[in-house]
Formats: C-alpha cells, structure tokens, sequence
C-alpha cells in the first residue's frame, strides 16, 4: 500500500436524484490521527463515508483514500482499509471465531499468519472467554469489541468507523475509545462518524456536517473558542424549567437550552443579555440566581453553528 495513507478529497459531492446529501465538501485527513464527521442524523455522514471506502459512487468531485482514487480504485481502498459500519456487518449464527475466520478470508490474510492475527485480534477485544459462543448471544458492547476487530484483521492503514458506538452503554463506548486511542498510538488514522458531542472530545480535529455542507472544522479547543462566535452564559435559577421559555426569548439571546441543573443560553452582545436577564428575575422579585459567563461545550458550539447556518440561509432564500 502507498505510503502515502491520508485521506483527502475536493468539491466531493453525491445527489440522489434532486436531493444533494452531501454538498461539495473538502477535507484532508493525516496519518494516525483520529478525525471526527460530526453532526445530526442526516446530515450526511454515512453517505460520505461510504465514498470514501468505495461502496458508493460520487456525483462529482475527487478523492484519494491510501493514495487509491475513490471512483476508479474502489476495489483497492476496500482491501487496504477497515470499515465498520452502524449495524456491526457480523453472522450471527457463526461463532465469535468463525466470524473472525470469516473476514481474514475475504481480507485474504496470508494463511501462515491468520491464526497468530485471530489470537491477537481476540485478547484485544477481550474475547476469551467467548470465541465459541455465537455471536446472535452477545451483548451489543461485545459485538462492537468483535465488529472492530473483523475491521482491523488484516492490518489496514486506516480504519473508518460509522457510528461505532450508537446504542451501546458509556462504559462500554468509553472502553471502545481507549481500544481507538491505542491504534492511532501506533499510526492507525481513524475517521469516525458521531452524533455524540462528549465522544468529539477524544478526535485530534474534526469536521461539522449538516445538510451535507461542512459548517466548520477545527480542533475541540478551536471549536470553543476560535470558532464559537457567541457566548455562552450559565444561569443558576430555582425550577430553571419554568424560566427557560422566557429567557429563551429575551433580546440578545440567540438559543437556550436546560444543562444539568443550570441554563445554558447562547447570546450575541453579552452584556446586553445580562442585563436583560438578571431584569427579568428582578422584575419577578427573584434574588437568588446566578450568571456566570462559561467557556462553550462542543454540544454548545454545535447548536450555534447550526442556528446561524439555518438563519443566514432561510434570510438568503427571503433575499
């Protein structure tokens, strides 16, 4: 396989008829870095992915995977990357073993290592102690521990993962993680798709998608803080539920949303929203509140970036 083991492409684009999932996007991926496609369902995750690792054809544009071009060399990119899809693409009614075997021949894993790369695969997945059972009896964490390792059988360079922990408990999503770290560790690039905002923390960079436009990309620092043009204001307030209505629709204050126990309310001129809400808790007689400026979680990030995307381009269809 070339050495050469990015992924990059340019003005990608797929249309299913007069519908455009993804929007004549461009991007570059390191070796061993893991790179995070974030964004909500239908955005147009999946479909990227799928060009990427040859299933499906763009409508226009270029791309490279590995060095092979994703139109003309879709045969190769499957032989030289991992995919792991949403729905986990295992046998159920072969055994943890057998579906191991299953995949080192499709990957055509040379016969003198396929037994040494299945041990390997199974104490990495943990799966001792059920290389016999059939994989219709596992639980969902242990056939994403299994589907990971089919994936990674034959070695590849780079690995892409769609929603890999979708429907999966936080311990068990937590663990996954640890198994992705540890492979970019040892120069493995992972591109994943995620909804999951707490799980864009573990990428080096990422890139938000929505409506089949990427809407930014960055870093999860430069997210918060280059990127985010609002600010984020955490309020303190008894029964924040029954003030979420009224604070959401106070001038200034662009999106506002209950965070745990506080409100978190994504305004433009901050000042201007202070004043406006601490006059509100005034004006009910309230004295017991707080409003404390805070640095922008990626959910924070993602929702204003979406607004103003949704805002700017419902005032251009009006213009």
């Amino acid at each position: 396989m070339p050495e050469n083991n990015t992924v990059a492409v340019t003005s990608l684009e797929k249309k299913f008829g007069n519908f455009t999932a993804v929007n004549r996007i461009n991007f570059e991926v390191s070796g061993g870095e893991i790179f995070g496609f974030l964004g909500p369902n239908g955005a147009g995750k999946s479909t990227t992915i799928r060009m990427l690792c040859g299933i499906i054809s763009p409508t226009s544009g270029s791309g490279k995977v590995g060095g092979f071009d994703i139109i003309k060399e879709q045969g190769k990119i499957k032989q030289n990357i991992g995919y792991m899809s949403q729905r986990f693409s295992l046998y159920d009614d072969l055994t943890v073993e057998e579906n191991i075997d299953f995949y080192s021949g499709i990957y055509r894993v040379p016969k003198d290592e396929k037994q040494a790369r299945k041990e390997k695969i199974i104490g990495l997945a943990g799966l001792e102690a059920f290389r016999h059972r059939l994989t219709s009896t596992l639980s969902g964490g242990w056939k994403q521990r299994l589907a990971l390792g089919c994936a990674i059988i034959h070695k590849p360079k780079i690995i892409f993962l769609d929603e890999p922990t979708s429907g999966v408990d936080p311990i068990t999503r937590n663990n996954f993680w640890a198994i992705i770290k540890d492979m970019a560790r040892n120069g493995i690039t992972v591109f994943v798709t995620t909804h999951y905002m707490d799980e864009a923390e573990n990428c080096g960079r990422m890139a938000l998608i929505y409506k089949g436009s990427i809407i930014a990309m960055g870093t999860p620092e430069e997210m918060k803080t280059k990127i985010m043009k609002n600010t984020v204001l955490d309020i303190r307030v008894a029964k924040g539920e029954d003030w979420l209505d009224k604070i959401e629709t106070l001038k200034g204050v662009e999106e506002a949303a209950l965070f745990g126990v506080s409100i978190h309310a994504v305004v433009k001129d901050e000042r201007a929203a202070i004043d406006a809400i601490k006059d509100i808790f005034k004006r009910s007689g309230l004295k017991d509140y707080k409003v404390t400026k805070i640095k922008a979680t990626l959910e924070d990030v993602f929702v204003s970036l979406i607004e103003d995307y949704d805002k700017e381009h419902d005032e251009s269809k009006k213009s």
